[in-house]
């Protein structure tokens, strides 16, 4: 049986919730690959429990960035490396580094609405031993906006939700990205970082 097939009767199953919640939480410790390729599909079928299935999505991912964050705070030297290595270049990850120092809250909500590989935010805000309140909070608010959204793009779209969701990725993610460093530099995260 392929993984698409599997896919399909994972969406059409009893256990959906279940596995929703599973799978977001392997795509957010293991797997970069969108979570949206199954959450749309399964919310277009399942629209009675639209809200429910961003719930789960939310919830599987937020369990997963506390492994993510306990690998980068207690195994970052044992084992981090070589998820850095796998994930980006041992630079990129000094650059990511700094900024958790500086901007921490911020960085990582940012990351959480776009679709870079939020495994690289999370092993950071651990290995830097950013505060865990601060990361579960920017973590929480930033993946509820990217799931409880895309609820709202399938409750109001239906079917045509998956090709607006791949029509406008992109954009959608600048401007909410945009919409954060607004409100960022609003609060005076420019000055105080």
């Amino acid at each position: 049986m392929s993984l698409a097939d599997r896919a399909s009767d994972l969406i059409q199953s009893e256990h959906v919730l279940w596995g929703v919640g599973a799978v977001s939480f392997l795509e957010s410790i293991l797997i970069p690959v969108p979570l949206e390729a199954v959450l749309i599909p399964a919310m277009q079928i399942n629209r009675e429990r639209l809200w429910k299935l961003a719930g789960a999505a939310l919830g599987g991912c937020m369990l997963g960035a506390l492994v993510g964050y306990g690998v980068g705070f207690f195994l970052f030297e044992a084992f981090g490396r070589q998820l850095v290595e796998m994930l980006s270049s041992a630079q990129e990850f000094e650059l990511i580094r700094e900024r958790m120092d500086r901007q921490g809250f911020w960085f990582v909500l940012s990351i959480g609405v776009t679709p870079v590989p939020f495994q690289i935010a999370m092993l950071a805000a651990g290995a830097t031993a950013f505060s865990l309140p601060l990361f579960i909070a920017a973590t929480g608010i930033a993946r509820a906006v990217r799931y409880f959204g895309l609820a709202l793009i399938v409750w109001k779209f239906g079917e045509r939700a998956e090709r607006i969701v791949r029509r406008h990725r992109v954009v959608a993610g600048l401007v909410v990205s945009l919409m954060i460093l607004l409100v960022w530099w609003l609060a005076g995260g420019w000055a105080g970082g």
